[in-house]
C-alpha cells in the first residue's frame, strides 16, 4: 500500500497557464512528485524517465492527439489516465473511455472536482488504505474531526486541505508547546524551511479562518515571533 500523495503524477497540456494552475492545485493538496509536459513527444520522454503512476492528459496537443499518446503511454505501463479536454462531445468522451481511460474531465472544471476524481481513481487503482483517524480536536465552539478532515461550528462545516491537515496534526501533537517553522515545513512539505516562509504564513492564515471565531484576533493558533506557532490548550483571552 502507498500513501496517495506519494503517487508520481504526469500532467500533459499545451496551455501553460492551465498546466501551472493544475500543478499548484495538486501541490497544495499534498502531491509532491509531479512532472509536466506540453507536447506528446515531451510527455513520452518524461514518462520513460519519471515512470509516472498516473497521468492527467489533454486531448488536443500541438504534435498529436491525446488518444494516440494514451495508447503509447499504456504500452509503456498500465497506469491510470484521466483525460482533460475542452471538447464536450459525447463522441470524444466515449472514445477516451472506450480506449480504457479511467476518467474524462471537461474544461473548465472546479478544482475540488479534479482532486476528488483523481484521488478516487488512485484509490481504486492502488487500493490505497488510509489509516483510520478518529481523534477530535476541540477549540471552543469549533470541533475538528481529524477522521474526516472537517471543521464544525460557527454556523457550518468546512473542509481542511491536505496542507492544513498536516499542519494542524503537527500542532496538535505538540499542543501547548511551540512548533518551529522548520518542523512545520517538514510536516507539510517534507523539507526544512527553504523559501517556505510566505507559503507557510498563507496556509496558517487560511487555517485560522477555519478554526478561529475571529481569525484577525486568534485565541487558539498563536504566532510565536521568530520561532513558529503554538496551538493552545486553553483559549487566549
Amino acid at each position: 500500500m502507498q500513501n496517495i500523495h506519494e503517487t508520481r503524477l504526469l500532467l500533459v497540456d499545451d496551455e501553460p497557464e492551465l498546466l501551472a494552475m493544475v500543478e499548484i492545485l495538486l501541490r497544495q493538496e499534498g502531491f509532491v512528485q509531479i512532472r509536466t509536459a506540453s507536447t506528446a513527444a515531451e510527455a513520452l520522454r518524461t514518462a520513460r524517465d519519471f515512470m509516472p503512476q498516473a497521468v492527467l492528459l489533454d486531448v488536443m496537443l500541438p504534435d498529436g492527439d491525446g488518444f494516440t499518446l494514451f495508447s503509447q503511454l499504456r504500452r509503456q505501463a498500465d497506469i491510470p489516465v484521466l483525460f482533460l479536454s475542452a471538447r464536450d462531445e459525447d463522441e470524444a468522451r466515449l472514445r477516451g473511455l472506450g480506449l480504457g481511460a479511467d476518467d474524462y474531465i471537461t474544461k473548465p472544471f472546479l478544482p475540488q472536482e479534479l482532486t476528488l476524481r483523481l484521488c478516487a481513481v488512485l484509490r481504486r487503482t492502488y487500493s490505497v488504505e488510509e489509516p483510520a483517524v478518529t481523534e477530535k480536536i476541540f477549540l471552543g465552539e469549533m470541533t475538528v474531526d481529524m477522521g474526516s478532515g472537517t471543521v464544525m461550528g460557527n454556523g457550518g462545516e468546512k473542509m481542511l486541505t491536505a496542507k492544513e491537515y498536516a499542519l494542524l496534526s503537527k500542532l496538535n501533537e505538540n499542543r501547548g508547546r511551540i512548533v518551529t517553522v522548520d518542523s512545520l515545513c517538514m510536516a507539510a512539505w517534507n523539507e526544512e524551511n527553504i523559501g517556505y516562509d510566505n507559503t507557510l504564513m498563507v496556509h496558517m492564515r487560511r487555517l485560522r479562518e477555519k478554526i478561529e471565531i475571529d481569525p484577525s484576533h486568534p485565541c487558539w493558533l498563536i504566532t510565536v515571533r521568530g520561532l513558529g506557532y503554538r496551538l493552545l490548550k486553553e483559549a487566549k483571552l
